[in-house]
């Protein structure tokens, strides 16, 4: 089973994809990130969005995508270019039909770390022992990797 797990932003889209096998280990597929420049219009940021986990989704063909749910903003401005972000995202997941799961950042710390708490350098590295990723990863891609793992130990459950 492959599961996609994506963690949604205005300007950096994270996304991860790994693999369950038939022991119940999990094993690291891909990752990544969408970077969308500042200065495009909303509607064409939305769109890079759309066509990128678009383009995801038809490669690697998932079996379950993820989604982190949005906790807070900084501003009303930022909430709501992130509600756009996460509604593309959210669009496009459910165009594919495929099955999606969203979980809060503190499901998936707890999940993952086992602190609800923890911060994003303590996410990546627990991220990478528990996939065996030796080579650097962003921070956008760990919490990607992070939903995806959050959602394979729910289902374990």
């Amino acid at each position: 089973m492959l599961i996609l797990g994506i963690d949604p932003g205005s300007f950096r889209c994270g996304y991860g994809i790994i693999k369950i096998n038939s022991i119940n280990n999990y094993q690291y597929v891909s990752s990544g990130r969408i970077i969308i420049q500042k200065k495009k219009a909303l509607s064409e940021r939305l769109k890079e969005v759309f066509t990128s986990i678009q383009d995801i989704i038809h490669e690697y063909k998932p079996d379950n995508i993820v989604v982190e749910k949005i906790f807070f903003a900084k501003g009303i401005k930022s909430a709501m270019s992130l509600g756009h972000t996460r509604g593309v995202i959210l669009a496009v997941a459910s165009l594919s039909d495929r099955p999606i799961f969203e979980y809060s950042p503190l499901e998936i710390k707890k999940a993952v770390v086992g602190y609800g708490k923890a911060d994003k350098r303590q996410v990546k590295k627990m991220v990478k022992d528990i996939l065996m990723i030796s080579h650097d990863i962003s921070h956008d891609s760990a919490d990607a990797l992070a939903t995806a793992i959050c959602h394979a130990n729910t289902m374990r459950l």
